[in-house]
């Protein structure tokens, strides 16, 4: 007789949202308040920009290198137990990151937290979608989008509280409650859940090359290094034939035999490049060129999380119901007119004049660009390889991401001594930001020329497409067969 799972309004069900949102809430919450603390963080270890790139560099690396593989271990070895120990390790990597004496140490927090990063993540939807009765898994899956939403929409605003009233340390120490939590609860009230045919082996090859290949871009990258830049590309044609010769890959090849697919990676690749140079280099540039505190500048980019909130689901429907050909190309054109503007953020930079109107433009456009991405990525696969598609496009996010931070600031000007000369960071942060501007124009492009109409329709109220996952990448959505396997 086959298990019978938790209704969502039961006890156990409850128990179980809470943890998965407790625990995607603590990652989330995580980048939001680190790139507000950067500038006291440089400061208080007399750290260049490249000391600030390795800081969420580092992160970003260990996340991109190993999401995959968490979420395979979790379907292995249990997806509880990976997701208690993920949040155990990333509570202790918050200790070290905490207690830094340098910008060396910190870093090392860092990458640190990543890898436990890797183990979290995923593990937090694929319980949901695997310990609660099918007939409320798109419900359970929608409180805990929506849940995560809030978090994010509070995160700069608690982000810049911290760091203004208690220093950038509590922006680390302020998640050891959080996964205090998150283990009791998973432990006593969350059943653990395998995948009951999981593949032969594991690609560790693939994800230890990949990670090296990361490595060495990013710091050939960021240091200018083009010797080590090359070895990471020449590692990345490494990564490619062991998975085209595995019979067990981290990143099946067949999924981008789907023209679509293959278009809306390229798309999220441009795409999110953008988005993690201009929150890089936004906070920066409020607090270290307009004078805003850390409070004023985590509460000037609100208005997008809003934003998402409100409208995400009804740009889903849009791209139901007309393609999502049309949203992923107005999309990234209206995210490129708001940063246009928001070159008007300089010295003594009004909020309503100089701030706003750039900051609703670019909300606008990433709201009609989110939900239909993520709507073309899972229809473009058949329903089983759904979450291992969704892997592949967060994982495509975050790696645009960490590139991006590595060598946006040295192609803008900003190496070097540029974080303590406000004038210097303000012309860099005008390059960086057309530059920004010009894949946005390339996301659109591509949406425009290579989207149609995918194979199958989603129907978006039941993934994860809303916004907290818009600016760190979308969410790894469960495997769908396995866990449907589990019921």
């Amino acid at each position: 007789m086959a298990e019978t799972l938790p209704r969502l309004r039961s006890t156990s069900g409850r128990w179980i949202v809470l943890a998965t949102v407790l625990g995607s809430s603590v990652a989330m919450l995580d980048g939001t308040v680190v790139n507000i603390a950067l500038p006291r963080i440089g400061e208080a270890f007399d750290s260049n920009v490249a000391g600030l790139q390795w800081t969420l560099s580092g992160y970003t690396l260990t996340l991109a290198s190993f999401i995959l593989l968490g979420g395979a271990l979790g379907d292995r070895l249990g997806r509880r137990k990976v997701f208690v120990w993920g949040s155990v390790g990333f509570a202790l990597a918050s200790i070290l990151c905490g207690l830094a004496w340098n910008i060396e140490v910190l870093i090392a927090a860092r990458v640190l937290q990543g890898v436990a990063g890797a183990m979290l993540t995923p593990g937090s939807l694929a319980l949901i979608s695997a310990s609660i009765d099918p007939r409320d898994r798109g419900a359970a899956i929608g409180v805990w989008s929506g849940l995560g939403g809030v978090a994010g929409a509070i995160g700069p605003l608690l982000g810049g509280w911290l760091v203004e009233v208690a220093g950038w340390r509590s922006v680390f120490l302020i998640n050891l409650p959080l996964i205090a939590a998150v283990v009791w609860v998973s432990v006593v009230h969350v059943p653990e859940s395998k995948d009951p045919n999981p593949p032969a082996k594991l690609d560790v090859a693939g994800a230890v090359v990949v990670a090296l290949a990361l490595a060495a871009l990013t710091y050939g990258l960021i240091d200018s290094t083009v010797l080590i830049a090359l070895g990471g590309i020449v590692l990345l044609g490494v990564f490619v034939a062991i998975e085209l010769r595995s019979d067990h890959p981290l990143v099946p090849p067949s999924l981008f035999s789907s023209r679509i697919f293959t278009a809306a990676n390229l798309v999220t690749f441009a795409v999110y490049a953008a988005l993690g140079g201009v929150f890089f280099l936004l906070l920066l540039q409020l607090q270290l060129v307009s004078g805003y505190s850390p409070l004023a500048a985590g509460m000037a980019t609100i208005p997008i999380t809003v934003l998402m909130l409100v409208l995400s689901s009804r740009a889903g429907r849009w791209a139901q119901t007309a393609g999502p050909r049309i949203p992923m190309t107005l999309g990234p054109l209206l995210s490129a007119a708001g940063l246009l503007l928001m070159l008007r953020i300089g010295p003594d930079a009004s909020y309503l004049l100089d701030v706003l109107p750039g900051v609703i433009v670019f909300g606008l456009g990433l709201s009609a660009l989110v939900a239909p991405l993520t709507g073309a990525v899972l229809g473009s696969v058949p329903t089983a390889e759904s979450g291992i598609a969704s892997g592949v496009n967060n994982a495509v996010a975050r790696t645009s991401q960490l590139l991006a931070v590595a060598a946006l600031p040295g192609l803008a000007g900003l190496s070097g001594s540029a974080f303590g000369d406000p004038i210097r960071f303000d012309d860099g942060f005008r390059t960086a930001m057309l530059i920004c501007v010009g894949l946005l124009l390339v996301g659109g492009a591509l949406a425009a020329i290579m989207i149609g109409k995918p194979d199958r329709l989603v129907e978006l109220e039941t993934v994860d497409c809303k916004p907290h996952c818009a600016i760190t990448g979308p969410a790894v959505q469960p495997r769908l067969a396995m866990t449907e396997g589990a019921s």
